[in-house]
């Protein structure tokens, strides 16, 4: 299934000791890269968060951040005493040497990462809970990537039913228009240097027309195009995949472009160019 590497999940849930609160945000990344906010209580969840975004997803910016709003007077609350005691050191040493400063409130201090330390017993109620928030938040990022996957599916088969149809206009004119710019040629020639064999003229007309052909290229856009079909009906992440196929078939493009005899084809090359381009940008929120 096509993946998009751009979505947000939130879930919360309510118990009896408090509230958690799980965000996620995914964006485009050329690699999986995951971050991971937890309260200072939790950190040694992170790991195990970390394992469970690997496991889950293979590409993209993964931000995650837990929010926990404890119930007053369902958790049993500790200071961390030695901490306190060197704060304590610490804002007395500064209000000595910066005299008139304004000293800080007590809730500031109780900020202080690690003063405030939840009991043990508490924790091992909170942290599975938690970890279970996050696989369903997780599963709701994973949600969310998949429908904004299958728009982004949608939108590049639009550009290839239009790249197609370009291929198929080129490939019906291009005989007409090799054999117009021959007889072109051949009324120049004809004008310029009649007294040349007739058969070397010929010989010229041949060579430059199959230089203006572009049968080649048109074969090789209608493969690639087939082929990004296919891969977008592939299971696995096919970002990398698409990106390659983007880059081949600007190249057919802009051969195409440069070989142009007339002005029809090559403003079918330009469209053709910015097809090309529009797909290749979403691409790159693809997974």
């Amino acid at each position: 299934m096509t993946q998009s590497m751009t979505a947000f999940a939130r879930q919360q849930a309510e118990h009896e000791w408090g509230t958690l609160v799980w965000e996620i945000r995914s964006v485009n990344h050329r690699y999986l890269e995951a971050s991971v906010r937890l309260p200072e209580s939790m950190r040694g969840m992170e790991m195990a968060c970390r394992e469970q975004v690997r496991s889950s997803l293979k590409r993209g910016k993964i931000d995650a951040q837990l929010k926990f709003t404890a119930n007053l007077g369902a958790i049993d609350i500790h200071l961390n005493e030695d901490l306190l005691a060197q704060l304590k050191q610490a804002l007395q040493d500064i209000s000595s040497k910066i005299p008139g400063l304004q000293p800080a409130s007590t809730l500031d201090v109780l900020r202080w990462p690690g003063l405030i330390q939840d009991s043990q017993d508490d924790l091992k109620a909170i942290e599975p809970a938690a970890m279970e928030l996050f696989k369903a938040c997780l599963l709701n990022l994973q949600d969310q990537r998949n429908k904004e996957g299958e728009q982004l599916k949608r939108f590049i088969q639009q550009r290839l039913e239009k790249i197609s149809a370009i291929i198929a206009e080129i490939k019906t004119s291009m005989p007409e228009i090799l054999q117009a710019q021959a007889n072109k040629l051949r009324e120049a020639l004809a004008d310029m240097v009649q007294e040349l064999d007739q058969g070397r003229i010929e010989q010229e007309i041949v060579m430059l027309t199959q230089k203006a052909d572009i049968s080649e290229e048109t074969d090789r856009l209608e493969t690639h195009v087939q082929e990004v079909r296919n891969i977008l009906e592939q299971h696995d992440p096919v970002g990398r995949k698409l990106d390659f196929l983007m880059q081949e078939l600007n190249r057919e493009a802009n051969t195409i472009c440069s070989k142009a005899v007339v002005t029809e084809t090559t403003l079918n090359a330009v469209e053709l160019k910015v097809l090309i381009e529009q797909m290749r940008e979403q691409i790159q929120n693809i997974e």
